[in-house]
């Protein structure tokens, strides 16, 4: 899933942004109410976490902004303030939860389920095909069988999913699931889509992930996807037992 942070404290921020990351989530991280809300004008997120004491814009007026851009995305505040009446005005602007600090990182990890699971619109199963993707659950399938992946290449996955029939640059690619700034030489996109290729049984060129020569790669719509499986490997086993059926 999308994760976006405003938090100013950036030791906070980087302490919440590890543990999201580990469950396999996308995160970014912004410190003040500017970036927060042209980071979430620029992709909407999946969930917020907000903090409400931030320069520039306060969490306040960021939470009154995003509800004006998108009523339904879940939105977590975090506040240091114990009053009654801040709660009660972060609600009403449109808070889904709020959590006081200190705070438990499990309780947040937790709360962050189940904002994700309230929003029926939420995209939480991806498909393309045979394959399926939980996004909440950070599980992957093809043709019903479990398909390992490490956080990285499932947020690859995820982010091809999520744009199915549109090409996805390595640029866009490098800044979204790696944080990389473009001009930084790597082929590590081409070497990542290598390694789903091998775990999704789809070998390159590739029917599932399609390189778009020049331009990066793509997840084509259902009526374009050839649905051929792969040749089934048979075991020495099972060619014996072939061959003594066939004399």
């Amino acid at each position: 899933m999308r994760i976006l942070i405003a938090e100013d404290d950036r030791a906070l921020g980087s302490f919440l942004q590890r543990g999201l990351e580990a469950d396999g989530h996308r995160v970014r991280l912004v410190y003040d109410g500017g970036m927060a809300v042209a980071a979430f004008h620029q992709e909407p997120p999946d969930l917020t976490i907000l903090d409400l004491n931030m320069p520039v814009m306060d969490g306040e007026s960021v939470l009154a902004e995003l509800r004006r851009m998108e009523g339904e995305l879940p939105v977590l505040v975090l506040t240091a303030r114990q009053e009654v009446d801040t709660r009660v005005r972060c609600l009403d602007l449109g808070a889904d939860d709020l959590m006081t600090k200190p705070f438990s990182l499990h309780e947040l990890r937790a709360r962050c389920r189940a904002l994700l699971r309230r929003k029926r619109e939420t995209r939480l199963q991806l498909r393309a095909g045979d394959l399926e993707l939980d996004r909440l659950d950070h599980t992957a399938r093809r043709d019903g069988i479990p398909v390992v992946l490490t956080n990285k290449e499932f947020c690859l996955l995820e982010h091809l999913l999520l744009h199915r029939g549109y090409c996805v640059s390595r640029v866009e690619l490098l800044d979204a699931v790696w944080n990389m700034e473009p001009a930084q030489t790597t082929n590590i996109v081409d070497v990542y889509i290598n390694y789903l290729r091998r775990k999704l049984r789809d070998p390159a060129p590739g029917s599932l992930i399609r390189t778009v020569r020049g331009q990066g790669y793509m997840i084509p719509m259902d009526a374009e996807l050839m649905q051929a499986k792969p040749a089934t490997i048979a075991t020495p086993d099972a060619t014996n037992s072939a061959l003594a059926d066939a004399c």
